[in-house]
């Protein structure tokens, strides 16, 4: 860089820094420009080796005016410092002191290195003891008057128990807010005696439940909070807050560490509940299903001390740290949406999160890149990292390459607050500036509360084995609760005596609740299918009837011509003129229905009967083969027309977003709004199926086991493009195999639909079917646009989903082989088999292959004479897609035939990366299909 002065602007000051710091060195080795500069500001140098020096100020009126413009501020006639230069070096500590006063904050209980930052030193500035008693002219700090004043007051805020780190944010209006909330009470708050005493009981109710636990139930595991419990005041001061804000609905989402604390002294499920699970004495209860009790959730109603009413739920999680950000996010929206809370200000999502995960778990960025996009935004999320310094035997040291464990969330324009858990009142103090900052500006904020765990991983660990020196100081800590009493005790702000009554009366309730866990007459109840689930169900397929999901034909002309129809003076892409065309058409009847067509047919019948529908993905707005168009934008103005807000009807919303390259936070998010969504069509679309397995966790641990792990239903879509199309190894598979092996118990729908009008009737029957299931949809690529793959009217008019697509088109009689395959491979074998005039193959459909409705299987090949061969095919090697899993379940005989199978060899890779290699494969596979020659470019 070479600038000189009259170049400077802001984002040079740290080059100008230094330069001046080599000027008091060395005024010579700085350009001449600079040098005449700086003496302006404050005449020479310190001289050689000197670390102090006149500091100048980088604003307009100094170094920003060109030589010879600004005016050098009078020097007093002793030869020292004058005012204006002393306030313009006062001006950078006090930049300083918000920029780095959090680095030699006092946030650790256990203590640590001395951090030495010069820039937070007198010195540095060369102000000295004589300038402390002078006066200043004005600062953001009541009844500071002079230097030493400031000083003193930019310590007491930066510099205790709390760390504050905002001045990354680029909105000065944010900054000067965050300084005024901060400096004005040098960042503490005066805390009635009530609200210490709150706080003392909250304290005693964590302390105290753990200690009981851990004698109770020795060498269980709990996850104990122990060494955290300012947690646990932490969340009762934060939902009073709320409350205040005009909050209704609370959304928890944490880890195990500490969750049976909060579970019984936030959430209010009884511990008698608890004791009984720690006891496991019901194991009929749970065979074969349920999760271990830290990972449960709860809802519950909590109503401040105000009066307000507050409905609080706490997502169940599994041990995959952080995965159940993005969920409960995306409850908070769903709840935010049904109530019309545009403005995102009655829900509130508080996220709980541990140190090691928050910074080693790639998740956390991508809920945090969610967290001001306009279709995942829920006004500003609540984080707390309980940070206890370790994860599970790894240090900071081994676990991070950043200073703090929060520091990717300086990726958003929000602040950090840093604070000392063994401090309740600083943790009163970031709760409160925390809460109002999120309801001010509506963005995520984070409180990273520093603390310890003061037993291992879990209670059975030995933390001494890799942190000795760590758990001696730990075991020699009272708890938080000592600390604080003996602070109250000093103030005069509460008696012994009034302590030890909050402690028995806690320790009384407790041992009642256990008595009753204890008890041979006791059974825990979970309610799971109240409130908005009260309609629906789970369970097995056979139990629930199909719905009816035709629809009017009239209804269907006049919605198919409303998603034809733009209004006058919108100007679509000229390429899409046709589109339009041929849908005003399909109304008419004068053209049969494609993919493009059917889907939408379905999404605007049900967003015209009031149904909400959100979609979200990937390029989902336009879809990634450009077959949806959802929302049109204007060739000369860029203006955006959302198609289906001209057939929304009696509240029904059609809610489609592009979302971030993000699969996890993505997926999760859709599964959480689906939680509290019942009655809607929820669906996440991945760009290509082939990218599912990124969000893996997600499907695994959450889609697939959540009703058999907690009983919560779910009706989330996911549509994963599939197909092998010679477009390489990932494009091609969406992992069929995966999904058939996860299902059991009718956990989930896998469905491969051939036709529009198949589409049509599975999305509206996902809907109006009160059987809640996740629905696996493999969607097609080419077959948007195949000129077979197409459906007339009157199949959306009438009929329904149908598991199977028996062949109407061939003679039963005449058939000496039937082949069961799904999707697009059909059509291949359907040209081939026209290409060699064959009467005598039959081509089956199975569109559901599970559940697998075995009755329509058998009807559909029993219509076939009894000496036809039946033979699966399918485009996945021989490992994947269906194969292994119909050899499993029909062994080597179906509907009481011989059955075989036709397919890729088993491979490592799904396909192969050369596209003439794969049509030569595929030729290979419709031949080794029908069992006679086809050529090539049936398959081009």
């Amino acid at each position: 860089m070479d600038e000189s002065p009259t170049d400077l602007n802001a984002s040079s000051l740290a080059y100008a820094e230094d330069l001046y710091q080599a000027y008091l060195t060395d005024p010579g080795a700085v350009p001449e420009a600079w040098r005449q500069a700086f003496e302006r500001l404050g005449g020479a140098a310190a001289g050689p080796g000197s670390r102090a020096g006149r500091g100048p100020s980088f604003r307009r009126g100094t170094l920003f005016d060109p030589p010879g413009t600004a005016s050098a501020a009078p020097m007093p006639s002793g030869g020292g410092t004058s005012d204006a230069e002393l306030h313009q070096r006062l001006d950078r500590l006090v930049r300083n002191f918000r920029v780095r006063g959090h680095r030699v904050a006092d946030l650790n209980p256990l203590g640590g290195p001395t951090i030495d930052v010069p820039e937070l030193e007198l010195g540095y500035y060369r102000i000295t003891d004589a300038d402390l008693g002078r006066a200043v002219l004005d600062t953001t700090f009541p009844d500071a008057k002079t230097v030493g004043d400031v000083y003193e007051a930019l310590r007491a805020t930066y510099t205790r128990s709390i760390g504050a780190q905002f001045m990354h944010i680029d909105s000065l209006d944010v900054r000067r807010w965050l300084q005024a909330r901060m400096e004005r009470t040098r960042n503490r708050l005066e805390l009635s005696r009530a609200t210490q005493l709150r706080i003392l009981t909250k304290l005693s109710d964590a302390v105290i439940f753990e200690e009981f636990v851990q004698k109770k139930f020795v060498g269980a595991k709990s996850f104990s909070l122990e060494g955290s419990e300012s947690l646990i005041p932490l969340l009762e001061l934060a939902l009073e807050k709320a409350g205040e804000q005009g909050v209704r609905e609370v959304v928890l989402g944490m880890a195990h560490r500490g969750r049976l604390n909060v579970l019984a002294n936030i959430m209010g499920k009884h511990p008698r509940t608890i004791f009984r699970e720690f006891e496991d004495k019901d194991p009929e209860m749970h065979r074969g299903r349920g999760d271990v009790k830290y990972h449960l959730g709860y809802s519950n109603d909590w109503t401040t001390q105000a009066g307000h009413r507050l409905h609080l739920s706490l997502a169940f999680n599994p041990s995959h740290l952080e995965f159940v950000n993005a969920v409960a996010m995306g409850r908070v929206r769903a709840k935010q949406d049904r109530v019309g809370d545009v403005e995102r200000t009655q829900g509130l999502g508080i996220l709980i999160h541990g140190d090691a995960a928050f910074i080693g778990e790639g998740i956390v960025q991508e809920t945090l890149n969610m967290s001001e996009l306009p279709g995942y935004r829920v006004g500003g999320i609540l984080h707390v990292i309980v940070n206890n310094q370790i994860g599970f035997t790894t240090g900071p040291e081994q676990g991070r390459s950043t200073t703090y464990a929060s520091d990717v969330a300086k990726m958003l324009q929000s602040p950090v607050f840093h604070v000392n858990g063994e401090d309740p009142e600083a943790v009163a103090q970031v709760m409160e500036v925390a809460m109002d900052f999120r309801r001010t500006f509506q963005r995520d904020v984070v409180i990273d509360m520093y603390a310890y765990r003061r037993f291992g991983h879990n209670e059975g660990d030995e933390p001494a084995f890799t942190q000795p020196a760590m758990y001696a100081d730990i075991r020699r800590r009272p708890n938080v609760r000592e600390g604080y009493l003996e602070r109250l005790l000093t103030l005069g702000e509460v008696t012994r005596d009034e302590a030890d009554a909050i402690a028995e009366a806690r320790r009384e309730q407790l041992e009642q609740e256990l008595s009753v866990a204890r008890g041979d007459d006791f059974r825990p109840t979970y309610s799971a299918f109240e409130g908005l689930w009260k309609p629906y169900v789970g369970g097995p397929d056979a139990d629930v009837p199909d719905a009816a999901t035709a629809i009017e034909p009239s209804k269907a002309a006049r919605l198919l011509r409303a998603l034809g129809t733009v209004p006058e003076g919108f100007t679509p892409n000229p390429k899409l003129t046709r589109f339009l065309k041929g849908r005003r058409e399909m109304a008419s009847g004068d053209r049969d229905l494609d993919w493009s067509a059917g889907e939408a047919l379905a999404f605007g019948s049900l967003v015209a009967e009031g149904v909400r529908v959100r979609l979200s993905g990937q390029d989902s707005e336009r879809g990634t083969f450009s077959h949806r168009h959802s929302v049109l934008h204007d060739a000369e103005t860029g203006a955006r027309l959302p198609l289906f807000d001209a057939v929304a009807q009696g509240g029904g919303v059609f809610d489609v977003h592009n979302s971030p390259l993000s699969e996890n936070g993505v997926l999760g998010f859709e599964y959480g709004y689906s939680l509290d969504w019942p009655d809607g069509l929820v669906l996440w679309e991945a760009q290509f199926g082939d990218f599912v397995n990124t969000a893996q966790v997600i499907i695994d641990q959450f889609i697939a086991s959540g009703e058999d792990k907690w009983r919560r239903l779910s009706g989330l879509v996911l549509l994963l493009p599939h197909g092998f199309e010679g477009a390489g190894p990932e494009h091609s598979s969406a992992r069929l195999e995966r999904f058939l092996q996860m299902g059991a118990e009718d956990n989930l729908q896998v469905v491969v639909p051939s036709t529009p009008a198949q589409m049509f009737h599975l999305l509206r029957r996902q809907v109006r079917r009160p059987w809640r299931k996740p629905l696996v949809v493999f969607t097609p690529k080419s077959l948007l646009r195949h000129p077979k793959a197409l459906s007339p009217l009157a199949a959306f008019t009438d009929g329904a989903f149908q598991t199977v697509l028996p062949d109407d088109t061939v003679d039963p009689d005449g058939v000496r082989k039937v082949l069961l395959c799904s999707g697009k491979v059909y059509y291949d074998l359907l040209a081939a088999r026209e290409e060699q005039a064959r009467d005598d193959v039959a081509l089956v459909r199975v569109e559901q292959l599970y559940p697998l409705r075995q009755a329509d299987v058998d009807a559909a090949i029993e219509r076939y004479p009894a000496a036809a061969a039946v033979t699966w095919v399918q485009e996945e090697p021989e490992n994947m897609g269906a194969l292994r899993y119909l050899r499993v379940t029909w062994g080597d005989r179906v509907a009481g035939r011989p059955f075989a199978g036709v397919s890729r060899p088993a491979s490592a890779s799904p396909a192969t990366g050369s596209a003439s290699s794969h049509r030569i494969e595929q030729a290979e596979l419709l031949r080794a299909a029908l069992g006679e020659r086809v050529p090539e470019e049936v398959v081009a």
